[in-house]
């Protein structure tokens, strides 16, 4: 039936689940959605509520989002034409890369896709979001962490996942698991983050620390509510108390917070490729200069993506350190902001007057 129905903790660093948030239309065509709870099928760029992702079923093809038992959505008529020529190559070069036990040279995805190479980076980026190479670098991280908790050796579950020289495992594992390949598979998904709760100027501060550094940092109004959403981002970790050196830290993502500097915070940053991108460059952005999405996206060498660049703002979870305040809509609106706009308004009015002081 060709359905693709990942665990739904696994939908959070899988493109197409970003295409769904952003409603991307240049995803259409590429994979159709069906939603468990409403019984219908969607495309990516459908304009409906947005569905949990636990509720979703991602499919490959027209054909096995029907045979699903779902009906079309009435919205955005996902039976209709419309969809991007090459969109089947990028689609069928994805399941190629998905199948595949070891690396795939692009040249070889070309051939299977039925593009030039230079043609097939192209439509995988403007679909995807990624490069196929950074797109076969989350897929071997995902089988990493599925294979470290049960191998017997670290060197067995690299292998597994698809990594052919244990050079370029040591390369990635860190920055794919958030700790050592060792840790992980010791202690599987079970990651130790130490939380430490304090006040700032803009409210409730909740700041979660890994061994790597700053993994979140929240604001809020209420630090009972504040707790539960830290735990919940994070449902794997086990929660210790934060360390007699963390005071340190604390006080200076506070500071950063109220305005008196930060730039050198331990940070554990965590996401896909494309958010790095787009959080990297938000950390380039001047305070008192807000940029907007359209902005940004040019920044990155994706002068298309602007909704996609929204939906990586959105999915920042350290809040001021990685300015993602900085980025408004194209008519100047605020527009939103995961931790209140009223926040938002008030970093920005502070920093415009920081700046013309």
């Amino acid at each position: 039936m060709n359905t693709i129905a990942p665990p739904h903790d696994s939908l959070d660093t899988d493109p197409r689940w970003q295409a769904i948030l952003t409603r991307d239309r240049a995803a259409d065509g590429t994979f159709w959605y069906s939603v468990l709870t409403t019984g219908i099928y969607c495309r990516p760029s459908c304009a409906s509520r947005l569905p949990r992702r636990e509720n979703v079923r991602l499919h490959d093809s027209l054909a096995s989002a029907r045979a699903s038992g779902c009906r079309a959505c009435l919205r955005c008529r996902p039976d209709g034409e419309g969809a991007d020529p090459e969109a089947g190559a990028v689609m069928a070069a994805c399941r190629h890369l998905e199948a595949a036990e070891g690396h795939v040279t692009l040249a070889t995805l070309a051939a299977v896709a039925g593009l030039s190479p230079v043609r097939l980076r192209a439509a995988f980026r403007r679909h995807t979001g990624l490069s196929p190479r950074a797109y076969a670098a989350g897929l071997r991280a995902a089988r990493l962490r599925a294979a470290l908790p049960g191998a017997g050796r670290v060197a067995d579950a690299a292998f597994e996942a698809g990594f052919g020289a244990l050079s370029r495992f040591y390369a990635e594992a860190m920055a794919a698991l958030g700790m050592t390949p060792e840790h992980y598979r010791r202690f599987g998904a079970g990651e130790v983050l130490r939380l430490a709760p304090a006040r700032s100027g803009l409210g409730h501060v909740l700041v979660a620390f890994s061994h790597r550094g700053i993994a979140a940092i929240a604001l809020g109004d209420d630090p009972d509510a504040l707790r539960v959403r830290m735990m919940t981002d994070f449902a794997e970790a086990r929660w210790v108390e934060p360390l007699p050196e963390d005071a340190a830290t604390l006080q200076a993502v506070i500071g950063a917070i109220d305005g008196a500097g930060g730039a050198a915070l331990p940070l554990d940053i965590r996401g896909t490729a494309f958010q790095h991108r787009v959080w990297t460059a938000l950390r380039g952005i001047s305070p008192g200069r807000p940029v907007s999405y359209a902005d940004l996206a040019t920044t990155i060498g994706r002068p298309e993506a602007a909704r996609a660049v929204a939906g990586a703002c959105a999915a920042n979870r350290l809040a001021v350190v990685v300015p993602c305040h900085r980025v408004v809509r194209g008519d100047g609106a605020l527009g939103g902001y995961r931790w209140g706009v009223e926040r938002k308004r008030r970093l920005l009015a502070r920093e415009r007057s920081d700046t013309d002081a």
